[in-house]
């Protein structure tokens, strides 16, 4: 592939307009799955679904960005690379191996640069049977002030409760703490909700129309957030006992379900919706999580937008700045850190074809 840069866009509007232009150019047909509200520039906001390849393929492989809102930056940019890739197409078509592109999960959450869902939910945290009771996440419950406070800049005092967890409980358990999944604050961080999103229904069509029907289904969902800037963690989208299947196709999988995972424990995942939408297939899936800034860079940044989210009257200063950092700490907006991207999607997503 050449022009990696070109992919990658710098806003949500960009991002679909280009997905879309190169799903046309590749003679595909797209289906938008339109959200209920709009963009900050008051355009359209949409899940939009391609599939390359026939209806009844017996192998089906979904790519999809933005589960996490911003994280699509660098989601949309290796869709976008692929569907312009006719080597990696006619490998598909060679394999019968049918591609689904889902642009978007959380198109609001994209062009509103959030990572969570318009109702402040973080989407692979909020599948959950809602008629039976929520897991609690006792870690969050106790540092829940502390995690958003009040102010910010948060103050020396505010920070040292969050170092005296780590020192006291380990680092990973401050994480898992912070970003395992929580039910009890709704205007916290890493919120699970307490009902299915618009994004939750969405995929779960999606998964329905084109993986109700197939043999295999193999999954991988494009983030951003942890790890070495530009690597590339496959990490495992699926129960532990999807682990084997999984490490046959791609490999070096870690999984948090072992400890072997940069994620902590994560709750309410969005994998999940497999085992309801096509489970007549055998599964495997992966997260894609490629680094961009440390990890407690990643999660202050969360923070501070949590924070700037329950205050709409801060400053637009303030607001700028949290904004500027957000996408810094999950874009790495630089030719060699997007050709990582590219580079690696494209590996991963051939692996599956084997």
């Amino acid at each position: 592939m050449t022009d990696t840069s070109s992919c990658f866009s710098a806003g949500y509007a960009q991002a679909r307009a280009k997905f879309l232009a190169a799903a046309a150019a590749a003679g595909l047909t797209s289906q938008a799955l339109v959200h209920p509200l709009k963009g900050p520039d008051g355009g359209e906001l949409a899940l939009d679904v391609v599939r390359d390849g026939p209806l009844d393929a017996k192998r089906v492989l979904v790519l999809s960005s933005a589960c996490h809102g911003l994280e699509g930056f660098c989601g949309s940019g290796a869709q976008v690379a692929l569907l312009r890739d006719a080597e990696w197409r006619r490998a598909c078509a060679n394999a019968g191996v049918a591609v689904v592109y889902a642009h978007a999960l959380n198109p609001w959450g994209f062009a509103w640069l959030r990572r969570m869902t318009h109702e402040n939910v973080d989407l692979n945290r909020n599948f959950h049977d809602y008629g039976r009771p929520l897991p609690r996440n006792p870690g969050y419950e106790e540092l829940a002030d502390f995690i958003v406070p009040e102010q910010w800049p948060e103050t020396a005092e505010n920070r040292a409760v969050l170092d005296a967890y780590a020192a006291k409980h380990g680092p990973m358990a401050l994480q898992r703490a912070i970003t395992g999944g929580q039910h009890s604050h709704p205007k916290g961080l890493f919120f699970g909700g307490s009902a299915p999103t618009w994004s939750q229904g969405a995929v779960r069509q999606v998964l329905r129309e084109h993986g109700g029907h197939c043999d295999e289904l193999g999954w991988i969902d494009f983030h951003t957030g942890l790890g070495p800037r530009g690597h590339g963690e496959l990490i495992l989208a699926g129960g532990p006992e999807s682990l084997p299947r999984a490490r046959q196709i791609w490999g070096n999988v870690t999984s948090f379900h072992d400890g072997t995972s940069t994620s902590a424990p994560l709750t309410g995942n969005i994998w999940l919706a497999v085992q309801e939408e096509a489970p007549q297939a055998r599964y495997a899936g992966i997260a894609l999580e490629y680094g961009v800034v440390p990890l407690k860079e990643t999660i202050d940044a969360l923070r501070s937008d949590q924070w700037l989210h329950n205050h709409p009257e801060a400053p637009a200063e303030l607001r700028d700045g949290i904004k500027k950092n957000l996408v810094a700490a999950f874009y790495g907006d630089d030719d060699r850190w997007k050709a990582d991207i590219v580079r690696q999607a494209k590996q991963a997503a051939s692996a599956f074809l084997q």
